[in-house]
């Protein structure tokens, strides 16, 4: 047993599986030095670089150092706590995967998981699955104008059918990419049908609530079959989704469709709500902005400053 640099690829609390550069993976622990350095300071992720030794009796593995991170992936702890819960480091790009029908799209919460990504510099792909239950192809653009409008990559897809697979698996070489999404979108059956050998548990649509299930427990990095820079982390469907870090004064700045016209209001301190001489609203008026993105922006704003004056 040597030493050995590795990716931590799942795992919570106090045991952690890692893979190191050989495909081998070895469950270890966080050695006592870190523990003692970091006081909680900072906690593991899935996606984290990490150096692994074995330990003092020689029969299992300790985590002696940790890498510098990229890309994180965090939000609000969720049941109104205070903190931040990292769902994933060193990422570099986000699939935030909605179904069309069975449950329908919350419009809101897709512009939530948005500015999750602005936020952490992430790049983000809209994914609308199941269109195989669409009532129509003009009801899935109806969809997707907005985000294509904002200027975000918007893909349809469909595990049952195949569409927009090939797509997809281009967008994913070579990158460490989170899938992430409310639960019950489909997001396990996508990953399926992108790369059949995964084998991720899929569960139907609870038919008493018309939600998700959770079939993923916790994040999991999971290695592309044939490309070896080629990750996917699979996160937990998430029902609550709350900011974190995030100052209501540069929410703006995570709705890249309002980035052409910041700094052309007449007051600098513009928050785009009722001020005149707003280029935001300006923008909106002509349909530069669309409305329902807007609306995104002024909720979420309302949020982020609630959270403000309570925190």
């Amino acid at each position: 047993m040597t030493a050995g640099q590795g990716i931590i690829v799942e795992g919570t609390g106090g045991v952690w599986r890692v893979r190191t550069r050989d495909g081998a993976e070895h469950d270890a622990a966080l050695a006592g030095r870190l523990k003692q350095e970091d006081r909680g300071n900072r906690k593991l992720a899935v996606g984290d670089h990490v150096t692994i030794e074995p330990d003092e009796r020689g029969s299992g593995w300790r985590i002696t150092a940790i890498g510098e991170r990229h890309g994180i992936l965090s939000r609000r702890e969720p049941g109104g706590r205070h903190g931040e819960r990292i769902l994933a480091a060193n990422v570099d790009s986000v699939l935030v995967v909605f179904s069309v029908a069975q449950p329908e799209p919350h419009v809101r919460m897709i512009d939530r998981f948005l500015v999750i990504a602005e936020a952490n510099d992430l790049r983000a792909h809209v994914v609308f699955n199941k269109v195989d239950l669409a009532a129509s192809a003009a009801a899935v653009d109806a969809l997707a104008e907005p985000y294509e409008a904002a200027g975000y990559p918007v893909h349809r897809t469909s595990a049952k059918r195949g569409d927009g697979l090939e797509e997809m698996r281009r967008e994913l070489h070579g990158r460490v990419t989170a899938v992430t999404g409310p639960s019950g979108v489909g997001k396990s059956s996508l990953l399926n049908a992108l790369h059949p050998e995964l084998g991720l548990r899929t569960q139907e649509i609870s038919p008493s609530v018309g939600k998700g299930r959770h079939t993923t427990v916790g994040a999991k990095l999971i290695p592309l079959p044939g490309d070896p820079d080629g990750f996917l982390v699979d996160t937990p469907g998430l029902r609550e989704v709350g900011m974190w870090g995030l100052p209501s004064g540069s929410l703006d700045q995570c709705f890249p469709e309002f980035k052409p016209f910041l700094g052309e209001c007449r007051f600098q301190d513009c928050q785009h709500h009722q001020e005149p001489g707003c280029a935001v609203r300006e923008a909106l008026a002509r349909g530069a902005v669309k409305p329902s993105r807007y609306e995104s922006y002024l909720k979420l704003r309302a949020e982020l400053m609630a959270s403000e004056n309570v925190w």
